[in-house]
């Protein structure tokens, strides 16, 4: 079992954001996972124009490490989204990776993963910005076990009061990928969006048949 984090922050390892993203992890691998962390800002993600050459061929027009991460999270049975909240949404970092996932909603490329989600603030905005983490997970057909934020007030070593919840948050993604967690409600959601990406699916059949048949042997597509 491997859990996979990708953490928004420009400030890196001096991330409050970071170390709650730590506690969840040390969560995860003492229920037996696997772990990893990615930091953006370590890597070259460039900004998504929408030319929709992607829907063509799987491939990005830009050669950076979008690519890379993505085939990262592939590998990986849980997926952990961290950022920190800057003016009630996610990291600048984190919105522009958000962006080049496109064709990995289009093609439900995670489906059948699992995730959570992780914030930090001063006062305002971490609930929300769970809300909207999750949101995309489930974009990505991954189902969600729950999130936590943290409203440091100014003060780093907040986040350390929360350990114990971060923790439980990395147990509980653990064992929801042991047992094969059901969320009716997250699945018919996901489904609903999976139906809405069919006919992009249906209409590129042509250029990219592989894709198609992986649809087909899923069973979204009849």
């Amino acid at each position: 079992m491997k859990i996979l984090a990708i953490h928004g922050s420009p400030r890196t390892i001096r991330s409050t954001t970071r170390i709650l993203t730590n506690f969840v992890l040390e969560g995860a691998a003492e229920a037996g996972a696997e772990t990893e962390m990615i930091d953006l800002c370590d890597f070259r993600v460039s900004p998504c124009t929408a030319c929709e050459g992607c829907s063509f061929n799987g491939i990005c027009v830009y050669e950076d490490d979008v690519p890379a991460i993505v085939a990262r999270m592939k590998e990986a049975d849980g997926i952990i989204f961290a950022s920190p909240v800057y003016i009630d949404n996610v990291s600048g970092q984190m919105k522009l990776f958000f962006d080049r996932l496109a064709d990995a909603i289009h093609y439900q490329v995670l489906a059948g993963k699992y995730g959570c989600s992780v914030a930090t603030t001063h006062t305002s905005g971490g609930d929300e910005v769970i809300v909207y983490l999750n949101h995309v997970l489930n974009y990505l057909g991954v189902i969600t076990v729950g999130g936590l934020s943290v409203a440091t007030g100014g003060n780093p070593e907040a986040v350390d009061v929360a350990e114990d919840s971060a923790r439980a948050l990395g147990k509980n993604l653990a064992g929801a990928i042991a047992s094969g967690f059901s969320d009716p409600v997250q699945e018919e959601e996901i489904a609903g969006n999976r139906e809405f990406f069919r006919a992009m699916v249906e209409e590129n059949r042509d250029f990219r048949p592989e894709d198609y048949k992986r649809w087909v042997r899923m069973g979204w597509i009849g």
